[in-house]
């Protein structure tokens, strides 16, 4: 580990930065500063490809690869450069033009026309545009998390469709089940909630001051340019809202940011049932050689892939929450409270992100104990009370379930015991004989089939 990981405050950027890394390249500061020079070059770039602008000719294809470059070649040294700038700009958008305007001054042709930078522009048009491409980006990059993890649940479906087991309702003993049962019960939730999360618009704006195209319509009035910027904005890969104040409203990010908390949450009552049958001894953990448990009771093997996700799902909920609730509201046209919240999107989707990955972990070092499940199956009678009941009301038995509750409620219900009720029962001989072949692990209803039938 590098000093400078030992020095961060956030986990992101330290303890868990081999495995959030990725997500740096996105929601870095770095990230954001050359996502602003790509929004102000390809602005330039645009500009000079319409017919309707006179005064700025129309540039070769020498030129805008000059310009794309600076972008694309752009390092950890120009991002510094600009920072250096901001400290007397005491500005970071207008550092920005800057950078640019300094860098086409040895370009013969580009130079002349330094004053196209930002033209324009409010910094709020540069910035809500770098950010939605560092969502769009981000968000590829979880989907891709995402995916395997709801493979990882869907592969278990498969894996655990035909291994029985008692089911618990307020931590008593309910009907029976399969564990490929209660795995697709999540990951039929988690797909749906995946797929609502990636179909959610990214938007942007790029209509000035207050929204109103007010300098795009008085410096060069002869252009059209509601459709022009629409175009513009859609050439990120994203979509425009044409309604705004000076600030792109954020609703998009509210409607992500909710979507992504609630598949997060269902992902967190799934990793806290896991935990659970962890605790059950239904399933065993790998052994990894070298791992430890506790530092003072040899034996333990913690579920600390699933502890881990619960963990950082909450982390990463909690400023979901918060950006739905903060990022939608401005007062007036707008104010500054939303900068330094935008700031931390990342965080939230790299606690995700982390918490998906300790979730596949833990499920590759999960290994089913069929003894245990078997065992409890064994001992659990008294969940053949249900369709004992059914059939006694299907035959119009006065009292069914008071008869049933009276025998087996708070007691500790056998074989014997079952057979006894079931005999009592003034129904055909051909249902007796269907009761009597039932035990607590044919009693499980469409639970193989709904798995198979899943897809």
């Amino acid at each position: 580990m590098k000093k400078y990981d030992l020095l961060s405050i956030s986990p992101i950027d330290g303890r868990y930065f081999e495995v959030c890394h990725g997500m740096a390249e996105h929601f870095s500061e770095y990230a954001l500063i050359k996502n602003r020079v790509l929004v102000e070059v390809k602005w330039l770039i645009y500009l000079s490809d319409l017919k309707e602008i006179k005064n700025f000719p129309k540039l070769n294809s020498t030129s805008k690869n000059f310009l794309l470059k600076i972008h694309d070649n752009f390092s950890i040294k120009d991002a510094e450069k600009i920072k250096k700038l901001e400290t007397t700009t005491k500005h970071d958008v207008k550092a920005v033009e800057y950078f640019i305007k300094d860098k086409i001054k040895s370009h013969p042709t580009l130079k002349k026309y330094s004053e196209y930078v930002h033209i324009c522009c409010t910094s709020e048009d540069i910035n809500n545009l770098a950010y939605a491409v560092m969502i769009k980006e981000g968000r590829v990059l979880l989907r891709s998390k995402i995916d395997s993890l709801n493979k990882s649940i869907r592969s278990s479906v498969k894996k655990y469709s035909k291994n029985i087991m008692i089911s618990q309702t307020h931590g008593q003993v309910a009907t029976p089940t399969t564990m490929g049962k209660e795995f697709l019960n999540f990951y039929s939730r988690l797909l749906l909630l995946s797929k609502e999360f990636l179909n959610i618009n990214i938007c942007g704006k790029f209509n000035g001051a207050t929204g109103n195209y007010s300098s795009h319509s008085v410096t060069f009035p002869n252009v059209n340019w509601l459709k022009v910027n629409r175009k513009f904005v859609e050439s990120f890969g994203i979509k425009e809202n044409k309604y705004t104040t000076q600030i792109e409203p954020h609703d998009y990010i509210c409607s992500l940011s909710n979507k992504l908390s609630h598949y997060n949450s269902v992902l967190l009552g799934f990793s806290q049932d896991i935990w659970l049958y962890i605790s059950k001894n239904y399933f065993v953990q790998k052994n990894i050689k070298g791992e430890i448990g506790s530092s003072t009771m040899p034996h333990k093997i913690n579920p600390i892939n699933f502890e881990n996700a619960e963990g950082n799902l909450g982390i990463s909920n909690s400023l979901l929450r918060f950006f739905s609730e903060k990022l939608i509201i401005s007062r007036l046209q707008r104010d500054l409270s939303d900068s330094t919240v935008l700031r931390n999107i990342g965080l939230s989707f790299s606690y995700s992100y982390l918490a998906y990955e300790n979730i596949i972990l833990g499920l590759k070092k999960l290994s089913l104990n069929k003894s245990a499940l078997d065992e409890d199956l064994s001992n659990a009678w008294e969940v053949l009370a249900e369709p004992i009941q059914m059939i006694a009301r299907k035959y119009n038995i006065a009292n069914s379930y008071e008869i049933l509750k009276k025998e087996t409620r708070g007691k500790q219900v056998t074989q014997d015991i079952i057979k006894k009720i079931i005999n009592l029962l003034n129904i055909p001989s051909s249902e007796k004989k269907l009761l009597f072949a039932l035990t607590p692990k044919k009693y499980i209803g469409c639970s193989i089939k709904l798995c198979d039938d899943s897809k």
